[in-house]
């Protein structure tokens, strides 16, 4: 869905688009036209092997180019060149760092974090770790690897009611609200079914903000777009998957409900909490606003949701920047900022 709204987005006489798709075998298919990302008879799109070609990206910057899976084909020549890629994938294997190594040892430049602020962001614990070394507000947590239990001191620690994830997962999938103790143990086994290395999270009183970071094309550095504020009022109690892709019992406010001095204060947490990652051309960062106006960064989304409709454009239109003229500043972006250490 994100992949069709910024295909769509893109001037076609400024850009050749070729659409790449992964099925869920993890084979790389070119696929036919952007109807193959729309929803059609009520079900989301979804990548099928049947339905392109399959290619390849080979790991040698002197090529830079596309390649037929088939070696039958080879004789056909590479399927096209490429300047850059816009990798529109969420969670592991797109936004952890993983494609962004293939991009790098292709020489490919790409929209985006590169593979540390890819990896470091995806993964909470060590997301947190260096957004504290950084001087930035951080919650209360404990990890609990693989094997391991909340012991009572952490219980004492982080109270009632904790937030119960997997340490590298997204979209709250696998995510649990737990009120009693006597209910952890379900709550670890369901985030332990996404990734062994659990995080516990104590809840924190506030507002759930939400902030777009993005690059700037005139210099170094980023700015943040207007913050919006996020509420939840289903039975979940929290901004659950059903609330963020199901449920109507959500309502966002941009821009967020805040005091002046709150939202200044968001938006530079927001740019502190991008550079501590060492993040680049966007990203999403989350955080609680306590009833005393302190700002608490909860996490930092390197690839947030990408349609029209996402939060993250709809905070830079309200900043003033179109979706379209969004998607064309993080292609220029890359393009300016190239492959490499940047």
């Amino acid at each position: 869905m994100s992949a069709g709204g910024v295909l769509r987005a893109l001037d076609p006489d400024v850009y050749d688009v070729v659409l790449v798709g992964i099925d869920p075998s993890g084979r790389w298919v070119v696929l036919p036209g952007a109807d193959a990302l729309a929803p059609a008879d009520g079900e989301l799109p979804s990548v099928a092997a049947s339905r392109g070609t399959g290619v390849v990206l080979a790991p040698d910057p002197t090529l830079s180019r596309l390649l037929p899976h088939d070696a039958a084909e080879a004789i056909r020549g590479p399927l096209g060149d490429i300047d850059v890629v816009f990798p529109l994938l969420h969670g592991p294997f797109g936004e952890d760092g993983t494609v962004q190594g293939l991009l790098e040892m292709a020489g490919l430049p790409y929209v985006g974090s590169g593979v540390f602020a890819s990896a470091a962001a995806m993964d909470k614990q060590h997301m947190k770790s260096l957004l504290r070394a950084a001087g930035l507000p951080i919650g209360p947590y404990a990890v609990l690897r693989a094997g391991q239990t909340l012991s009572e001191t952490d219980q004492e620690r982080l109270g009632l009611p904790v937030f119960v994830k997997p340490a590298r997962g997204g979209s709250s999938i696998g995510i649990s609200r737990v009120d009693a103790w006597a209910d952890l143990d379900t709550a670890v086994k369901t985030a332990r079914a996404h990734d062994p290395k659990v995080l516990v999270e104590a809840a924190i009183t506030g507002h759930e903000i939400e902030c777009g970071v993005l690059g700037r094309l005139d210099g170094p550095g980023a700015q943040a777009s207007i913050p919006a504020q996020i509420t939840v009022t289903s039975s979940a109690g929290f901004y659950d998957f059903e609330a963020k892709y199901v449920s109507d019992q959500t309502r966002f406010d941009i821009p967020a409900r805040l005091s002046p001095a709150a939202l200044d204060r968001v938006q530079k947490v927001a740019v502190a909490a991008f550079e501590a990652l060492d993040c680049a051309g966007l990203a999403r960062v989350d955080v609680f606003v306590t009833p005393e106006d302190q700002v608490v960064v909860n996490e930092v989304n390197t690839m947030p949701g990408f349609t029209p409709t996402s939060m993250f454009p709809r905070m830079w239109e309200a900043s003033g920047i179109t979706y379209p003229q969004l998607v064309d500043r993080l292609v220029r972006l890359a393009l300016r900022d190239g492959a490499g250490l940047r």
